[in-house]
């Protein structure tokens, strides 16, 4: 009797702790939040936040026979009175993120806007750029995804013909962070005489000497058109650097990228080419973070490109 009592218990206590088992897994798996699924790419996104002088727009892509979204920050300036034929520099902002869109950084603007209208800068078009869907990269194997060539050489000239901007390099800025960072420091090296200021943010160059040193592969399955990185475009343009292109490095101390950047800057300076940096202590990977702390900062560089520019 005494063993079959003993037994009894044994399967009873299994049976509690199988029970037990079951209900706290049960309830992990609910209090579990889902992961958030990556929304499929869009060349046109809705712009779902409101900011002072920000308007989204698309324009027909003849490359692509599809429309593409951009966001575009008109200063109070280009709508006041007695303004109507005054034109204006233009800063193309480059999102981060892989796919990004145009509506990614647009939250940007409200700092651009509190500057320009306290008269802390002098006013300017920013224009945040949907940069496909390998953001701000070629992908000619792939239907639609040619962000680059949609960026340059079809945005920037629908921009000039639509609004009163300065449609030349001394008027003509180009700006990004991280993922935009990377697209602004390939393309600036790429099209110097498109751009008469250029401000790179938090870059991951790391990745980008990867993709020099592995005949354009990111990894397995992502691969690039040899030559086309932050490494050797500088190196290609440092052969010829004309026309000068004036570059400001922006980066966070806190950021991961932070390193990478440095290490980036010192190969500019084996190659020659000259550049300012804004380096801000204690800010993470954020251009928000960044222009909350700075911003005014790369404001006023491209603001100053453009004054020097016009004096020329």
């Amino acid at each position: 009797m005494q063993r079959l009592r003993s037994q009894l218990h044994s399967v009873l206590t299994v049976t509690i702790a199988v029970l037990l088992l079951v209900v706290c897994s049960t309830g992990s798996a609910q209090n579990q939040k889902p992961k958030k699924k990556q929304p499929p790419f869009q060349w046109v996104n809705e712009l779902k936040q409101k900011i002072p002088g920000v308007q989204h727009a698309r324009f027909h892509s003849p490359s692509m026979n599809v429309d593409v979204g951009y966001c575009i920050y008109l200063p109070p300036q280009y709508k006041a009175a007695g303004n109507e034929q005054k034109r204006f520099p233009v800063v193309y902002y480059l999102h981060g993120g892989r796919p990004g869109s145009e509506t990614k950084s647009v939250r940007l603007a409200q700092q651009m806007h509190e500057h320009i209208s306290e008269g802390e800068v002098a006013p300017m078009i920013y224009v945040f750029v949907n940069g496909g869907p390998v953001s701000h990269y070629n992908m000619a194997d792939r239907n639609n995804a040619m962000g680059e060539d949609v960026f340059v050489k079809e945005l920037i000239p629908h921009i000039d013909a639509t609004y009163r901007t300065i449609a030349d390099r001394k008027g003509r800025g180009i700006e990004g962070f991280s993922q935009g960072g990377r697209g602004t420091t390939r393309i600036m090296f790429k099209y110097p005489q498109l751009f008469g200021s250029a401000a790179p943010g938090g870059a991951g160059h790391s990745t980008e000497k990867r993709i020099s040193e592995e005949n354009g592969q990111e990894r397995p399955g992502l691969v690039f058109a040899k030559g086309d990185n932050t490494y050797d475009l500088a190196r290609k343009y440092a052969r010829h650097p004309e026309p000068e292109i004036p570059i400001l490095i922006h980066v966070g101390t806190k950021g991961f990228n932070y390193q990478n950047n440095l290490a980036y800057m010192n190969f500019l300076k084996s190659l020659k080419i000259p550049f300012e940096k804004l380096i801000v202590p204690d800010v993470p990977h954020s251009a928000v973070k960044i222009y909350e702390m700075d911003g005014l900062k790369i404001m006023q560089f491209h603001a100053e490109n453009f004054r020097k520019a016009s004096q020329q």
